[in-house]
């Protein structure tokens, strides 16, 4: 089985402030199982570290108010061809997330508050028929 996983989840020092998010479950979940790093983030050449981002309206913005909508979204496209190229069924995507979140995202403003809904990853992953699954469901 191939899975896709948000490298910030197996350790990768990705994360927007150069941290990752590494979860024993998740690195637990995946030992028997053929695993697709990916940063969507890094793909789309953001770099690490480097501003934080939301859904502001519907449209990716940095903290600083620059669009980064485009070069996220070809990066989640790429992604997506990825996963369905190499055949992986599901995806372990890092929570609330504005490119991996499954469930929830930030809402725009910077100031920590949730809102239902899905990053532009995991929205394109879910539209190519790939099952979802937030880190934080992983037992």
């Amino acid at each position: 089985m191939k899975i896709l996983v948000s490298a910030c989840l197996l350790g990768e020092n990705c994360k927007y402030n150069g941290k990752n998010n590494f979860k024993q479950t998740v690195a637990d979940f995946l030992i028997d199982k053929q695993v697709i790093p990916v940063c969507p983030e890094v793909l789309a050449g953001l770099g690490t570290p480097r501003t934080p981002v939301e859904i502001v309206d519907g449209e990716v913005k940095t903290k600083d108010g620059v669009s980064v909508d485009k070069v996220l979204r070809e990066a989640a496209q790429k992604v997506v061809a990825l996963a369905l190229a190499e055949g992986a069924t599901c995806a372990v995507l890092q929570s609330r997330s504005p490119t991996c979140g499954v469930k929830q995202v930030y809402d725009g403003s910077f100031s920590g508050v949730l809102v239902d809904g899905q990053g532009v990853l995991a929205s394109a992953l879910s539209a190519a028929g790939i099952t979802l699954i937030d880190a934080e469901d992983v037992q």
